[in-house]
């Protein structure tokens, strides 16, 4: 072996032992380093991208680096290291600009991540973990109008509202919004196969995330019949309560009760007894993706039982969303006169818009059927349309009816 042979096997040599050791130490650094990190809770600044996005921060957590966004959120620990626990919230719970991606855990949905007090009951956004805090909801998370009334709670935007029974079948969300009615109700041949409408106004106003103020009867009615004038329809106010919600399981249960004001036009049908309750349970979920199902029932109980009948109804709400903010449903309304006024037409009552306080009409029951669509024109919105008819033989005042509704919630 020649000398300059030697000098090169020989520097080869000690090139792959100095190798060998440095990847001995990085091994044991990293180690040491991860040990070290995992006992840390201090939060620490970076400059840096993550999806696009700048990066505020990072945290040490079982699964690595959690790299949280910039966002107004973050600032109420939307994201940080003690809202994305284990017990905490899904990645779309928190508002899309402050969520942490690869720390929160998916199946989880905690009030904590953005606050009962600024979006609802429970966790908050477009169906509770489908979305983010105020996108979708249809609302001003939060917002406070007149000094008391609060926003609708988001949450809950995946629902339409009923259409059919307008004036008793009563959403159980709690609502802030304005509701526009218009239909028409053609009378059956037997009473002159004529139209009447109507053109109505609900009010809903929600007090607290539970409570609101419902006003759910007013308007002008406008008559081709002989037997119905034109005029004014009675008032109804009253108050609902949500017993129940749990936005991640899009499940709600709500109680109510409302008064009416036998303040309308007599010739229009109004005005007569002493006035009316409506004392109702209201529930809905949302059964499989894309799928809801609202139902109603409550009894009317008047001041008077000889002006005005004693009934029970049962209403029933089921839609589809075919696709985004386009719906088709369907409803059936069920209603049982349970005694006898000492007036009216003799075994004639006036569904759900009048009430006759007719002789003979205890122990009767309608059912009617109703198909319709929901458009969201915006996320604040909802225009439907509705065909109801009868789905028994007996149908009193009721042959057609087509009502069309426009809400507006704030």
């Amino acid at each position: 072996m020649t000398h300059k042979s030697f000098i090169v096997r020989s520097l080869a040599a000690c090139g792959m032992m100095l190798c060998l050791g440095l990847t001995v130490s990085a091994d044991e650094y990293l180690l040491n380093l991860d040990s070290n990190l995992e006992d840390l809770t201090d939060e620490f600044s970076i400059s840096s991208s993550f999806d696009g996005q700048p990066v505020q921060q990072t945290t040490w957590l079982d699964g690595g680096i959690g790299k949280v966004s910039l966002g107004d959120c973050c600032s109420d620990g939307c994201g940080m290291t003690d809202c994305c626990e284990p017990t905490c919230c899904a990645p779309e719970s928190c508002a899309p600009t402050c969520y942490a991606p690869t720390i929160c855990e998916p199946t989880c949905c905690a009030p904590t991540c953005c606050g009962t007090d600024s979006c609802g009951i429970g966790c908050c956004g477009n169906g509770g973990c489908h979305g983010g805090c105020g996108e979708g909801c249809g609302c001003g998370c939060g917002q406070t109008y007149l000094g008391c009334l609060k926003s609708t709670p988001c949450g809950w935007s995946d629902f339409i509202s009923p259409m059919t029974n307008p004036v008793f079948f009563e959403d159980p969300r709690t609502l802030t919004e304005a509701r526009f009615i218009f239909l028409d109700h053609r009378t059956p041949r037997s009473l002159g196969a004529d139209s009447i409408r109507l053109l109505a106004v609900q009010l809903r106003a929600a007090l607290t995330d539970r409570l609101s103020i419902i006003a759910t009867k007013d308007g002008f009615i406008m008559s081709d019949s002989p037997l119905v004038d034109d005029g004014w329809a009675d008032v109804s106010a009253g108050l609902k309560y949500n017993l129940y919600a749990d936005v991640c399981k899009q499940q709600i249960l709500s109680v109510g009760a409302t008064y009416e004001l036998p303040v309308g036009t007599p010739r229009a049908l109004q005005g007569n007894g002493d006035g009316e309750f409506n004392i109702f349970l209201s529930g809905g979920a949302e059964i499989v993706e894309n799928v809801h199902w609202i139902s109603a029932t409550g009894f009317r109980l008047p001041a008077d039982t000889t002006s005005e009948s004693q009934s029970w109804y049962w209403s029933n709400h089921l839609d589809y969303e075919v696709i985004d903010n386009i719906y088709l449903f369907g409803e059936t309304n069920w209603y049982h006169w349970m005694k006898s006024g000492d007036g009216g037409v003799p075994g004639i009552e006036g569904g759900d818009i009048f009430n006759l306080g007719s002789t003979g009409v205890a122990g009767n029951d309608i059912v009617t059927g109703a198909i319709g669509i929901k458009v969201k024109p915006a996320e604040n919105q909802e225009i439907g349309f509705a065909y109801e008819v009868p789905l028994t033989d007996r149908r009193d005042v009721l042959d057609e009816r087509y009502t069309i509704d426009w809400i507006i919630r704030f």
